[in-house]
């Protein structure tokens, strides 16, 4: 299962079913926020919607089972309480002659500007390298997205190029700046 890794006052860990209320609180609080940078379907026959909460929840566990990504809550320790603030995933690893994967993670308004992503990038950088021995971890943003080049930069990652109608993103195909760490320690 996915692991619980801490930070000082930020712990990343798996979301569970019972954190529904959490997760839509701050979802909702910050929709409009998040608009710009969120995922969406592209039209095509046949697309299933966007899973639920619960589905989103079950799917998570089963790729943490079978090693295809990690998507975790981020939570921080505020007078003495554990409050949920977003979700960090390690998404899309592949071992063999590639070992890499990718980041990607989206933060509360309400706690931006905290260095919490940094450190949350940085945590779960070290997890990949460290206990997956992973290769590569790559950083993909909108190229308007100057808080997440700042996050990708703080937490050691290196410019790599752009990518042309990479990602569809607030309904439409995006470019998007790759942001690059590879793991010295892996040959």
């Amino acid at each position: 299962m996915s692991p619980v890794i801490k930070s000082g006052e930020i712990t990343l860990k798996p979301l569970r079913l019972r954190d529904r209320s959490s997760w839509e609180e701050v979802r909702r609080a910050n929709r409009e926020w998040l608009s710009p940078w969120e995922a969406t379907r592209p039209q095509v026959d046949g697309e299933p919607p966007l899973p639920s909460y619960f589905a989103m929840v079950r799917q998570a566990h089963r790729d943490a089972r079978e090693l295809r990504s990690l998507s975790l809550g981020i939570w921080i320790t505020d007078e003495g309480k554990k409050r949920f603030v977003g979700q960090i995933t390690l998404g899309g690893l592949s071992f063999g002659a590639y070992r890499g994967g990718y980041i990607g993670y989206w933060i509360d308004r309400r706690v931006a500007n905290r260095g919490i992503v940094t450190r949350a990038v940085i945590a779960l950088t070290q997890y990949g390298f460290q206990e997956l021995l992973l290769h590569r971890i790559e950083i993909n943003m909108r190229p308007e997205n100057s808080a997440s080049q700042r996050v990708a930069e703080k937490a050691g990652y290196t410019y790599e190029g752009l990518r042309h109608r990479f990602l569809h993103i607030d309904g439409d195909w995006r470019d998007h700046l790759i942001f690059v760490k590879e793991n010295p320690e892996i040959r």
